[in-house]
């Protein structure tokens, strides 16, 4: 024996002699599905492996190695951080002063009319709900938004209502109702009737709107819910191969909706599976939007994806901390190809950001983009053993996820029949479990606990409920009461026939239809969602 093969040999031999005498630290299995990380790994883990299939190169199919081929050398990851603070205005006051340097607000509260948040029981009523601590845990849509607020929120901002042509027009909207039924539970209507309201948004978008990320497909909520990154990986993908199914089965191009698809993941602590994770995902929707959609475009086989760092990772205790969680996290994404991030505020596990946190979590982006040298190389952990190995692991076992889901009849008859919430659920419980018999360590929670210092704490003003209810009902005293109704007997007779809805959305919106009253028309008519308990 000889080479390689016999330096391996011989080192675990030596490991044994020294693990027989100090044997190695008590731990469990972080990776997912509670494997552990092997001692060491080299070439004989990657039997088979051909860096032209397997990796290729930048900006090519299969894409694990990154989507555009220059990557953050030439262009930098786009910097997002939420805003939905109480009111448009007050959104807009936290967004514009956060730094002159690039920045993106993504609205804490943009709604669609597929989601809600779970406890707004009536669209109807007049009370708008409350923003959530952390979108990862539940991203709460206030029941209306006319177009005076939208307004508001971008009050000094490069934009118009109006003269600006659709043609024109770029943006993302979420648009995907699959994980709700997951992990979130922020819908309305049933499955089907929702996955009709997004291949009507794809259609629409496709002649009028072409510019327009259409969807954004989220495993963040998922991760969010409990699943480990296999998971995360697998139901994903899931979901998009469902959304590109209806797109197809509606007559529409895979080339042409496939360019404007997005992704959304979650990013955390284990910095080397997480980088695996975004390379298997790149790898995966390529093959397969050749595979089983013949899509002939290598735009439409780019896997481009947001990154959220994990809200369910932070802690209340030792808040600061959380600086150093969001650090690792960040680097992740980052090293892993990100197109956009967010990183959260270390405040988040006891309220909204305030804007020190805010703040802080900003320059921790930028920190990495200007100062970590990680941004300098494109792929940078590419051909490591241990991070090929991990892709390819990640990737085969989530492709065993996907043939159990192809026997349920796909993620929607997987979803009604409650596949992936047994999972999710499963490995939530496990994750929480190892956290409680002190497993699964956790600094400052469960470890290495001491006496709180106490942070500032964000507030929202209890008062601006009934300026909002006020506005509301001020607005619809305005507005046209006939061209309203008609308006929205129009709408409602597409949505009980097969046209496309989505053109009637836009008509009812200019005579001043709500976000609310528009999702009631839709829920008349497709009834609304009860979920079943899953064992």
């Amino acid at each position: 024996m000889s080479g390689y093969a016999g330096l391996r040999k011989a080192w675990k031999e030596s490991l044994a002699k020294l693990e027989a005498k100090d044997p190695p630290r008590k731990r469990i299995g972080l990776l997912a599905g509670q494997r552990d990380a092997a001692a060491l790994y080299g070439p004989d883990d990657l039997e088979g492996f051909d860096p032209d299939v397997s990796v290729g190169v930048p900006g090519r199919p299969p894409f694990v190695r990154g989507v555009q081929p220059n990557m953050h050398r030439g262009r930098l990851w786009t910097m997002r951080q939420y805003a939905g603070f109480g009111t448009a205005a007050e959104s807009n006051a936290r967004g514009r002063p956060a730094s002159p340097s690039p920045l993106t607000c993504r609205p804490r509260w943009v709604a669609t009319p597929t989601t809600r948040e779970a406890s707004a029981k009536s669209a109807a009523s007049a009370s708008p709900s409350t923003p959530s601590t952390t979108c990862g845990r539940s991203c709460r849509a206030p029941p209306r938004q006319d177009l005076d607020e939208h307004d508001d929120q971008r009050d000094g901002v490069d934009a118009a209502r109006d003269g600006v042509p659709r043609e024109k027009l770029r943006g993302t909207i979420q648009n995907d109702v699959l994980k709700e039924y997951m992990a979130r539970g922020t819908y309305i209507y049933p499955p089907r009737p929702s996955i009709r309201l997004i291949s009507d948004i794809f259609a629409f978008c496709a002649k009028d709107v072409p510019k327009w990320n259409t969807i954004s497909i989220s495993g963040n909520h998922i991760r969010e819910a409990g699943c480990d990154a296999v998971q995360e990986v697998a139901f994903t993908i899931a979901d998009g191969l469902a959304y590109a199914q209806a797109a197809v089965d509606a007559g529409l191009d895979v080339d042409t909706f496939g360019a404007q698809l997005s992704f959304f993941f979650n990013v955390h602590n284990n910095l080397i599976e997480e980088v695996a994770k975004f390379r298997a995902a790149r790898k995966m929707w390529s093959d397969l939007l050749l595979s089983r959609f013949n899509a002939k475009t290598e735009r439409a086989r780019a896997l481009r994806f947001h990154c959220q760092t994990a809200g369910m990772t932070l802690t209340a205790q030792q808040p600061m901390n959380n600086i150093a969680r969001v650090t690792v996290q960040a680097l992740a994404a980052v090293l892993g190809g990100c197109q956009s991030l967010h990183t959260n505020s270390y405040d988040e596990a006891l309220g909204l950001p305030t804007s020190e946190s805010a703040t802080i979590a900003l320059r921790t982006q930028q920190i990495v983009a200007y100062e970590s040298g990680v941004a300098d190389f494109v792929d940078a952990f590419g051909g490591s053993w241990a991070v090929e190995k991990l892709t390819r692991e990640i990737e085969e076992n989530a492709y065993k996820y996907l043939a159990r889901i192809d026997e349920l009849g796909g993620m929607v008859s997987a979803i009604e029949q409650g596949y992936p919430q047994r999972e999710i659920q499963n490995t939530a419980y496990q994750y929480q479990l190892e956290v409680e018999r002190k497993e699964r360590l956790i600094v400052g929670q469960n470890t290495f606990v001491q006496d709180e210092v106490p942070v500032p704490v964000m507030k929202i003003d209890p008062n601006l409920e009934a300026a909002q209810v006020g506005r509301l009902q001020g607005f619809r005293a305005t507005r046209d009461g006939a061209k309203y109704a008609t308006a929205m007997q129009v709408l409602e007779n597409a949505a009980r026939g097969t046209e496309n809805v989505l053109p009637y959305i836009v008509d009812a919106v200019k005579v001043g239809a709500t976000v609310g009253e528009i999702a009631q028309t839709f829920r008349d008519v497709f009834g609304e969602h009860v979920e079943s308990v899953v064992l």
